[in-house]
């Protein structure tokens, strides 16, 4: 008979071997092929006329025009998956792969979701992000990750891998990781590969080429996470990269701790709401500071990246500021550097100022933000700022995944700026060594959520 303490120490012996075989002989990946290599079996035509074909073994799709973005999707649908595609395209166009993606209960079934874009801009750089077709625009453009912008091949064939585990979706190009994204809109969908429409003659019968299309839906191992930006649009959660890389959230998302009025000692007992995991600011009638008034937090801070999603109405007006300084004594709301939030439509102040310096995204009446289309999404929708305060005074505004303002406070021509805005009469403005993060009372309804910081040395 052995003794308990032989026993142990063979389970442990037995336990240690099968780690060791594991790791030499790891489980055996389970791909699928979506395309035999043959014909179309599998897959059938959505919503525009290009041509698509097999020649070779290769699917080709060829562009055509007066024709709308066209689809082929697969018949099945898949929900936690990992995808490879091998492709390349014609110079002049772009494309894409779909994934966890639907089709519009509308007349014309319009293909709808998740999209690791094929780039055809060679300065921007795009291609391995997250574009949600047809929904709320970009989710991951490559500005968040610069050394990925190298890692497609122009001209050449590239592989592209879609990892979708539950919230995660993470993309590869080339073995080189691209995009990172926790999102729960669709846990589930058709795969689809994309010929786009073409609004210049030349672009007509130029190709797009796909081949290994392989899938595996069983026994999914993650690949290693790297440090990358993470975007996390999980309301009012840390994941736990994010907490790796030293981010907490700035609001609970249940109560005021951690908040009190500006220039007071308590929360507002009126003008402000917390309901279902969102903070907002109550509409009065587009009056400043006059219904709750601003709320900043109770910490201070110098260096930092702070991150926030913000919903707005129509016509709406209000910001988040920072190095917000209480000494300065205003009619309206406490007196710190703003990034600005407006309706730029219906807003009049988007307007005002100098050359767009009111308008979403600017450093309110200093900068105005760099424009691209689809950076701020419609009235109603969640939009992503993120303000970044460097420890050399080095200062960036993001919206939406792109740098839209970019400054550094104190230097001759930030003075000159201040000098010439309104904030001329501030004594040091904008200078304090710290200060809280206010949430601004513009008198119109505006909603918060997914407050998160860090803080730099």
């Amino acid at each position: 008979m052995y003794s308990m303490k032989q026993i142990v120490i063979i389970i442990s012996i037995c336990f240690i071997a099968n780690l060791v075989c594991a790791e030499i002989n790891p489980p055996k990946e389970k791909w699928i092929n979506l395309f035999n290599g043959k014909d179309l079996t599998g897959w059938k035509q959505v919503n525009g006329k290009a041509k698509y074909e097999v020649v070779d073994g290769v699917i080709v799709g060829t562009s055509v025009k007066d024709t709308p973005n066209s689809f082929i999707i697969t018949e099945k649908t898949y929900g936690d998956f990992i995808l490879e595609v091998t492709f390349k395209i014609d110079e002049g166009i772009n494309s894409g792969i779909q994934f966890r993606s639907l089709q519009s209960q509308g007349a014309d079934g319009r293909v709808m979701g998740y999209q690791m874009e094929v780039e055809n801009n060679k300065d921007r750089g795009w291609s391995g992000g997250i574009y949600d077709e047809a929904r709320r625009g970009w989710l991951y453009p490559v500005e968040l990750n610069p050394s990925a912008k190298s890692a497609y091949k122009w001209g050449d064939w590239n592989t592209y891998r879609i990892e979708c585990m539950g919230s995660s979706i993470r993309t590869w190009v080339n073995n080189i990781p691209v995009s990172y994204l926790l999102d729960d809109l669709t846990t589930s969908g058709f795969i689809a590969l994309q010929v786009h429409s073409i609004n210049k003659p030349e672009a007509e019968g130029k190709k797009t080429y796909w081949k290994n299309v392989r899938i595996q839906t069983e026994d999914l191992v993650p690949s290693p996470v790297n440090d990358m930006v993470l975007v996390n649009l999980l309301p009012n959660t840390i994941a736990p990269l994010e907490k790796q890389q030293g981010f907490r959230l700035l609001w609970d998302g249940k109560t005021t701790t951690g908040w009190r009025s500006a220039f007071g000692a308590k929360f507002p007992e009126k003008g402000w709401e917390i309901k279902d995991g969102t903070l907002s600011v109550l509409s009065s009638n587009g009056a400043e500071s006059i219904n709750g008034g601003d709320i900043v937090t109770e910490e201070k801070f110098s260096a930092f990246e702070l991150q926030f999603d913000f919903k707005f109405t129509e016509g709406a007006n209000s910001g988040v500021k920072y190095f917000v300084d209480e000494k300065y004594l205003s009619k309206g709301s406490a007196i710190g550097l703003e990034f600005q939030i407006l309706d730029n439509d219906k807003h009049p102040d988007a307007k005002a100022g100098a050359a767009g310096n009111r308008t979403i995204g600017s450093l309110y009446d200093l900068i105005p933000p760099f424009k691209f289309n689809n950076l701020n999404s419609k009235v109603g929708e969640w939009n992503r700022g993120k303000i970044i305060v460097y420890p050399d005074n080095r200062i960036e505004h993001w919206l939406n995944g792109v740098k839209v303002v970019e400054y550094k406070r104190g230097t001759p021509l930030f003075n000159a700026l201040v000098a010439r805005s309104k904030y001329v009469e501030y004594d040091g403005f904008g200078m304090a060594p710290s200060g809280p993060i206010l949430l601004q009372d513009h008198g119109n309804l505006v909603s918060f959520r997914s407050i998160k910081i860090r803080e730099m040395k």
